[in-house]
């Protein structure tokens, strides 16, 4: 929410014109710093609220943009709504919240920042749950939107399925990966009895916030209703990305490192150390995998700093936590700790995908370990392990390959040419050239391009592909997305399809096809795939909507209801 800056003192206070008699039922916090565009939009969810006696605070972290007068004037709109203005930017969320909190007149509270929403009926539903029991906070869903696709959906959906009231988060400590502050309605209370306040001066507070209060609580409800909306913008610019995605400042890494010790000395204080495994499991699982998805496109200084400031922190995390993980995930953290820092690297590029190491060794035992050599100690040994997978001997769909462009060359028109190699580590491929095919689909007919891998040595194979993208079949109303091709392997009458990745860089070109502008380039974030982007130009662009629009279901069912009358 805000930028660095020194310790606030005392905020200025623009009081409500509401009376001092009738006491709110909740207080919903805004945290604001420099958001004057999106404030209007936070403070209008909260004042649709069904429930309507709140008070709402809109607490500016001293914001150096338009964003005190939008809230003086959303002040005097509501008279539930108080403007307060901290004197120096805190530099973080923590302080915002607490001055709201320290002035709060409300038995319950919740918070909110102001890039988000929250539903309309969420203080009805979080406040009903208070008050069907005595409970410390109560819970709802998270609506997850993704600003660059638009795209909704429910934050941890396992988690929040059914309405249900814990005695405690040892009943599901699987609640650590909720860790958002903002979903919850707490008792003032609750957090008065046990002094529980937001960090200040860090980021990540929301994280040690919540674990003390889910740790502290006697009792809580979730419900499965969504109560709050979140707003991410994955790929913003970096000057403009939020503290969780600014994950390419090493002093994000090193802040949320801080932040993962301070919630082990506070498990270990308050006598939940029994909860550590699972608090290390959600660290290794979320917090860690977030940056191991960005390691194929850090460069080899970054990834050296890095590994100095996590793999300390690594060597305390509960060997339990580590066991629970997926073994491609075991692989790329052993890999950093190791300092195998470009194996890490090509190990991060298929971790979602299982795509295979280039190569494998095996011991004298018969086990299976990553890249060329056997790993040195003990822990490397079963970290690195990969005899579980059983790459010599899965079927043959199941198998692991590793499907690399090595070269990009444009071609006539809108074609490219690739030079492709694969890896077959586990020699699962007899001697002697392989069928094998590109395929893409842009819209639902698929472009299929059939070639030949021949071998260059056991366990590797290249090929050469001419890839003409104006035969690939668009729709009748043109296509406007992003397509990765993929490789599939025929073997046998069986078929192997999997992640083709390219160069990370390479000189993307552009050139008009069938009224869409076409776009070659590598992708720039995830495994790094060749990405190929229509835009629909001139009349395609004009008619698509109009088509996406009449091929609606309810229009859909019109027109079949109208022609079975017709018949």
């Amino acid at each position: 929410m805000s930028t660095p800056g020194t310790p606030s003192g005392t905020p200025s206070v623009t009081p409500a014109v509401t009376s001092p008699d009738v006491t709110p039922d909740v207080t919903v916090t805004v945290i604001v710093y420099n958001d004057a565009e999106r404030l209007p939009r936070a403070v209008a969810s909260v004042r649709r609220q069904t429930h309507r006696n709140i008070e709402i605070v809109i607490s500016d972290d001293h914001s150096t943009d338009e964003t005190p007068l939008a809230a003086r004037r959303l002040a005097t709109q509501d008279p539930r709504i108080r403007h307060l203005r901290l004197p120096r930017n805190s530099g973080g969320c923590g302080a915002p919240r607490n001055r709201a909190l320290e002035s709060a007149r409300a038995p319950y509270l919740m918070f909110l920042d102001s890039d988000d929403e929250l539903t309309d009926n969420a203080v009805e539903l979080l406040l009903a749950a208070h008050r069907e029991r005595e409970i410390d906070f109560a819970m709802g869903a998270v609506q997850h939107v993704r600003e660059d696709t638009g795209n909704r959906s429910t934050w941890m959906p396992h988690l929040v399925a059914e309405r249900r009231t814990l005695d405690g988060i040892e009943a599901d400590p699987r609640l650590f990966f909720e860790h958002l502050a903002t979903s919850k309605m707490y008792a003032r209370a609750f957090l008065d009895r046990h002094d529980l306040r937001f960090p200040e001066d860090i980021h990540y507070e929301d994280q040690l916030f919540t674990a003390r209060a889910y740790c502290l609580a006697k009792s809580f409800t979730i419900v499965p209703e969504p109560v709050y909306r979140w707003y991410t913008a994955p790929y913003a610019a970096s000057d403009a990305a939020s503290i969780s995605n600014s994950r390419h400042k090493l002093t994000n890494a090193r802040d949320r490192v801080h932040v993962q010790g301070l919630i082990d000395a506070f498990l270990a204080e308050s006598g939940h150390e029994s909860l550590r495994e699972d608090k290390d499991y959600k660290f290794l699982k979320h917090d860690f995998r977030m940056y191991a998805g960005d390691l194929p496109h850090r460069d080899e200084e970054w990834l050296a700093a890095f590994a100095e400031i996590v793999t300390p922190y690594l060597e305390t995390l509960a060997p339990g936590a580590y066991a629970r993980l997926p073994r491609a995930e075991r692989v790329i953290l052993q890999l950093v700790r190791d300092r195998r820092l470009s194996e890490a690297r090509l190990a991060a590029r298929g971790v979602a995908h299982g795509a295979a190491p280039r190569e494998v060794t095996t011991d004298t035992e018969g086990r299976v370990y990553w890249g060329g050599r056997v790993p040195d100690s003990d822990w490397s040994r079963r970290e690195l392990d990969l005899s579980d997978l059983a790459l010599d001997t899965c079927p043959f769909p199941r198998a692991r390959f590793r499907h690399e462009i090595t070269e990009v060359t444009r071609g006539p028109g809108a074609s490219v040419d690739l030079t492709i190699r694969t890896f077959d580590p586990a020699m699962r491929l007899p001697v002697g050239p392989q069928r094998a095919s590109l395929l893409l689909s842009p819209g639902r007919r698929r472009l299929t391009v059939p070639f030949c891998l021949s071998p260059v040595r056991p366990g590797l194979f290249e090929g050469h592909v001419h890839l003409d993208l104006a035969a690939a079949p668009l729709p009748l109303h043109g296509f406007q997305g992003t397509r990765h091709p993929v490789l599939r392997i025929h073997h046998q009458g069986l078929t192997h399809t999997a992640l083709l990745l390219a160069p990370l860089t390479f000189p993307p070109f552009t050139t008009r096809v069938d009224h869409h502008r076409l776009t070659i380039e590598p992708e720039p974030r995830g495994p790094g795939r060749l990405q190929i982007q229509w835009q629909p130009m001139g009349m395609t662009a004009l008619i698509r909507p109009l088509v996406r629009r009449a091929a609606r279901p309810r229009v859909r069912r019109a027109v079949r209801l109208v022609s079975s009358v017709l018949r």
